[in-house]
């Protein structure tokens, strides 16, 4: 794929001082979580991305087993350039055997992703899932914990991630101003529901940078259509499915406009998509420069925001990622 030089817009995160490329890699995939990724394959994805100007690698220990740390980490190490060339967030609080959100398991967890990712610190430690522990434990326990970690230099920055937008508000309005950097959503900012939009002015106002995953809804928002498990209805999945036949009637793609729809809000500081393939890679970025260039394609935008009208902003309780 001919893609044009420029490069991909990097916007400021928060409070934090990091600037992180429009679009993140979601090192998800790099755990064989959708299929088995070669090492080959793994370096090659991250390599073109950070070619391409994407700096901002997310992984956590959850995500096959520990093995997309290691993953990322070994490709992370071949791109043989300087450290502070790119931005790492990894996660602590779930793991394969379940979630343990206790101080002494988070401290012991940074060590171990850190030995993972061949890295002396990570940018972001972020507190994963959430909802499925105890917000007051989280408030009163790991964040402090988290905070000696960043004294320690272990991390730089501490953040929050979930599925319910709720549970942002809550922590943070419980905990000293400044105690967390970052959060991160997931679809809930994208084409089918747009929530997260009406949480931004309370973020911003806390001086908490934003990040948003899963702009293509878990694959609701493909022509292939979502995994057999996926949590949404069957209302949302149907009108999804209508939505992608549309587009690929009229000769367009509906990744590539929930895509550039996520990337549009520029107060999101990074759309974190999961990639496992320089095509993968090649495509988002692809995405992000045309956006920049040409602007969004409103036209289509208009027809699959009216077909999903029905089910906008229609959620699913939590549990599947």
């Amino acid at each position: 794929m001919a893609l044009p030089h420029s490069k991909l817009e990097l916007r400021p995160l928060g409070n934090t001082g990091l600037k992180l490329s429009s679009v993140g890699f979601g090192a998800s995939p790099l755990g064989n979580v959708f299929g088995a990724v070669s090492e080959e394959e793994a370096n090659a994805s991250v390599r073109q991305a950070f070619h391409l100007g994407i700096n901002f690698f997310d992984t956590s220990p959850y995500y096959g087993g520990t093995l997309s740390e290691k993953v990322l980490g070994k490709a992370l190490k071949a791109l043989g350039v300087p450290r502070n060339e790119y931005v790492v967030s990894t996660k602590c609080g779930r793991y394969v055997e379940g979630f343990d959100f206790s101080a002494d398991r988070v401290t012991r967890s940074i060590d171990e992703s850190l030995a993972r990712l061949q890295l002396d610190y990570v940018d972001i430690l972020q507190c994963h899932d959430i909802e499925f522990g105890n917000l007051d434990q989280i408030v009163n326990e790991t964040l402090p914990a988290l905070q000696k970690l960043k004294d320690a230099g272990k991390i730089r920055f501490i953040g929050i991630t979930g599925l319910p937008l709720g549970i942002f508000t809550y922590v943070l309005d419980r905990v000293p101003p400044g105690t967390v950097d970052v959060i991160l959503s997931y679809c809930h900012y994208s084409i089918n529901d747009s929530t997260l939009e009406d949480l931004l002015p309370y973020l911003k106002s806390k001086g908490v940078g934003v990040i948003s995953a899963s702009p293509l809804a878990m694959g609701l928002l493909t022509e292939s259509g979502p995994p057999a498990w996926h949590p949404a209805s069957p209302e949302l999945k149907s009108a999804c499915q209508a939505a992608a036949a549309y587009c690929k009637a009229k000769g367009k793609n509906i990744s590539k406009l929930a895509m550039q729809y996520s990337l549009s809000n520029k107060d999101i500081s990074s759309v974190l998509v999961g990639m496992n393939s320089v095509r993968q890679v090649e495509e988002n970025v692809a995405a992000a420069l045309e956006l920049e260039n040409a602007g969004k394609d409103n036209e289509a935008l208009a027809e699959v925001e009216a077909i999903l009208k029905p089910v906008k902003n229609q959620t699913w309780p939590s549990g599947n990622q």
